[in-house]
């Protein structure tokens, strides 16, 4: 019989030490324009042109994505504290974290973050997949961010 417990954690992460202050890496996580320049998954295509410059705790904005066919999303902040933590989730409400840890002024622990613990079918995601193709994919996130900002 599958693990029914609600307590079970549904996450999965990634962290790297990235030479650069958090403040520039929390820049660029919180500019949906430049999401695109960092996704490790290839699926980011750029940000609608409806979406804010700069998101904050409740900031709506879209994406143009692709995954064999073009297709859009919607995604809303729903954690936010500035230079250190921003996570949102869109309609299948898991959530994508990042995590900023300080280690000096121009070097940051990043953790990014795939949690479906509040996802509507968290079932799915497992049986898809996606906790383990997502690890590979955040591992590339973090590389390409760190080229970025580096």
């Amino acid at each position: 019989m599958a693990n029914q417990d609600k307590n079970v954690e549904r996450r999965v992460s990634v962290t790297r030490s990235v030479a650069a202050g958090a403040d520039v890496i929390f820049d660029l996580l919180a500019d949906p324009a430049s999401h695109h320049l960092i996704d490790g998954s290839g699926t980011v295509v750029n940000s609608s042109s409806a979406s804010p410059d700069r998101l904050a705790l409740g900031s709506r904005f879209g994406m143009d994505m692709k995954l064999g066919v073009p297709y859009k999303i919607s995604n809303e902040v729903v954690e936010f504290e500035e230079n250190r933590l921003i996570a949102w989730r869109h309609f299948g409400h898991h959530i994508w974290r990042y995590e900023l840890e300080p280690l000096s002024e121009q070097q940051t622990r990043v953790t990014e973050t795939f949690d479906w613990s509040s996802a509507r079918m968290p079932v799915f995601y497992e049986l898809v997949g996606y906790p383990d193709r997502h690890v590979v994919n955040m591992t590339k996130t973090l590389e390409r961010l760190a080229s970025v900002v580096e």
